[in-house]
Parts: C-alpha cells; sequence; structure tokens
C-alpha cells in the first residue's frame, strides 16, 4: 500500500469517528439526557422567582444569568409576585476567606487556602418551606510566592470566580430538585348510594 494510500484511508477513519461521535451526541439529546452544565439539566418547578441579593452581587448577576438562559423561569423584583424565594442569609461576599495552609522551612507562607459559602433556604409566597436552610461551603488552595505577587492576585480572583461558578451549578441542582407545597383540594362530600332492590320477574299463569 503507498504513502498516500494510508494518509487518505487514516482520513477516512478519524472523518468516521466523528461522524459517529456527532450521531452519537445527536441520539442522547433526543432520548432526553442533556450533558452536564446544560440548561436541560437543571430545568426549575417555578415559574416565576426572587433572589434576595442586591442587583450588585456578583453571585446574584451569575445566578440570574443562568436562570434566565434556561428560559423557564422568570425573575421578578418582589417577594410576593414570585412562586418561589431564594432567601440569602447573610452576604456571601463577607463569607470569602483566606486562610494559611502550609509554611516553608523558613517559616514563610507557601500556600493559602481560599473559602467561598452560601447560606440560604427556599420559601414559596404563602411561606412555606420548600427549601430548609441549606449552607454550601467551597475551598481551593492556592501556592504563595512572593516573587510573583501580581500573578498571584490574578490567580486568586480566578479562583474565586471558579467557586463562584460551582456555588451556581450546587444552588440550581438543589433548586431543580425541589418539589413545591400544593394547595389542599377540597373535596365535595359524596352523596351515600342508595341500593337498588332488584326486582323479581313476573310469574306467568
Amino acid at each position: 500500500m503507498t504513502t498516500s494510500s494510508s494518509g487518505f484511508l487514516a482520513r477516512v477513519r478519524v472523518r468516521a469517528r466523528i461522524v459517529f461521535a456527532v450521531c452519537l451526541v445527536l441520539t442522547l439529546s433526543a432520548c432526553g439526557f442533556h450533558l452536564r452544565g446544560s440548561n436541560g439539566s437543571f430545568m426549575l418547578p417555578f415559574a416565576t422567582m426572587n433572589i434576595t441579593l442586591p442587583d450588585s452581587s456578583p453571585l446574584a448577576i451569575d445566578l440570574k444569568r443562568y436562570i434566565r438562559a434556561i428560559g423557564s423561569t422568570d425573575i421578578v423584583d418582589t417577594r410576593e409576585a414570585a412562586d418561589a424565594v431564594l432567601d440569602v442569609l447573610g452576604d456571601p461576599e463577607r463569607n470569602r476567606t483566606k486562610s494559611i495552609l502550609s509554611l516553608n522551612s523558613n517559616g514563610r507562607v507557601s500556600e493559602y487556602q481560599l473559602g467561598y459559602s452560601i447560606n440560604f433556604r427556599v420559601v414559596d409566597k404563602a411561606g412555606n418551606v420548600l427549601l430548609a436552610p441549606t449552607v454550601i461551603s467551597l475551598t481551593r488552595p492556592i501556592t504563595f510566592n512572593e516573587s510573583q505577587v501580581l500573578a498571584k492576585e490574578t490567580e486568586e480572583a480566578a479562583l474565586y470566580r471558579d467557586m463562584r461558578n460551582d456555588l451556581v451549578q450546587q444552588i440550581m441542582r438543589r433548586l431543580a430538585a425541589i418539589k413545591p407545597v400544593l394547595p389542599a383540594m377540597s373535596v365535595a362530600p359524596v352523596a351515600p348510594v342508595t341500593p337498588v332492590t332488584p326486582v323479581a320477574p313476573a310469574v306467568r299463569q
């Protein structure tokens, strides 16, 4: 077999694998399967939702953007207009932490641990608790080098963004798993059924 023929067959095999992969993804999507992180993974059981975070909060901005991208739930400005309220207990930005994780042989900091957490609950407009107070806490290690302060500050900001994105994903998973409290249904009383006495057939003389 010539070199050109071998190259042609290799290209055919690569294209065949690509076509197979595309067909597999399309088949799974048609069956209702969605890749992790796609909008279909976190369909929320609420038509409207209110989030008790300032509009300027980075976490609120990311969370609202994610919910709007799904398209099935509208973000409203008041609790009264919401089917569900994401009630954030405390300011997540104040819950960002940075603590010493390890020291080098000279007693200088060689590694920090970054933390980011949120405490929240979910209630409906009637005050029913749909999700009890829940705390999500994340941590990330980061090495420290005195000769690379600016680079480490950039890395630190990127790690906080990564944790914020992770928080949004975990919040969405918990929201999607909520089963709304259905209002009690009034049932009309059922009238008693009077038994029917069978009539004996007439006897011919």
